[in-house]
């Protein structure tokens, strides 16, 4: 089977590091005609760029917080400045604060659906229009959590705001696939990486065996690792999946509303 992006542009967010820069690199193996690379961190971005171009892959980095006010748009400008059209649209781009119903306060309720949810609709908005107007097909990408389904005690409102990504994929695909604009998403499961390490090692407190002992704990013997996510990213923008669309996958060593006998 053969799983490429030839020819496509494909605007990656949150891909300065982790799955996003997974989905980025595995779409310029992958026959990429163009990629943008956005983050905060310019200097990280500017070194993804690096490597996808010494794969002969033309890159562009735009430095974006997406806490800052219409980021997306900012971003989707730069896009087709540096390309003139974007065929692929993947929503790597997250915070993961910890935040419960019983301690949650409003300005991490902002900041989590803000980039999670509110900017990742925009930048969809962006892409629909920008593909109407052109009249041609074109795929996106929704990186969501496992944790939509309900998620831990201490993730309710970062759960939520995938849980609201979620639906507007669903929504989204369901109104649009007359326009050949296909919306599908990845239920992520838990992920070893570069901001999991620090969450959990640092600002959780538990240290740098902390991903041993987890991965001692899954059925695989293993975390999901950025390039498992990159891979089904890429297999859900490319042509060998249409024409599924709505899609919401769950990318996960066990299963929702399974029972252990």
């Amino acid at each position: 089977m053969d799983i490429n992006v030839n020819g496509k542009v494909v605007l990656v967010t949150g891909s300065t590091q982790g799955i996003g820069q997974a989905v980025a690199m595995e779409c310029a193996r992958s026959g990429a005609a163009g990629i943008i690379i956005t983050g905060r961190r310019a200097d990280a971005g500017k070194a993804v760029v690096e490597e996808i171009e010494k794969l002969g892959v033309k890159a562009s980095m735009v430095a974006a917080d997406l806490l800052a006010e219409q980021a997306g748009e900012r971003i989707f400008d730069h896009a087709l400045s540096a390309f003139g059209r974007v065929d692929a649209l993947v929503n790597c781009a997250g915070l993961t604060t910890r935040a419960g119903a019983e301690d949650a306060d409003r300005a991490t309720w902002q900041a989590l659906f803000k980039v999670n949810t509110e900017e990742a609709f925009f930048l969809m908005q962006r892409m629909i229009q920008h593909l109407k107007a052109e009249k041609r097909s074109g795929s996106i990408v929704n990186i969501l959590s496992i944790n939509m389904h309900g998620g831990r005690k201490d993730l309710t409102v970062y759960s939520a705001t995938k849980a609201a990504l979620a639906l507007i994929t669903k929504n989204v695909a369901q109104h649009h696939r007359w326009d050949r604009i296909r919306a599908n998403g990845i239920n992520v499961g838990w992920a070893d990486t570069p901001g999991e390490r620090i969450m959990q090692a640092q600002t959780l407190g538990h240290g740098d065996g902390w991903l041993e002992e987890a991965e001692a704990k899954q059925p695989f013997g293993k975390l999901l690792h950025a390039d498992d996510i990159a891979r089904l990213a890429v297999y859900l923008i490319s042509e060998t999946s249409s024409p599924m669309t709505g899609a919401i996958i769950d990318q996960e060593q066990s299963v929702a509303g399974g029972l252990d006998a």
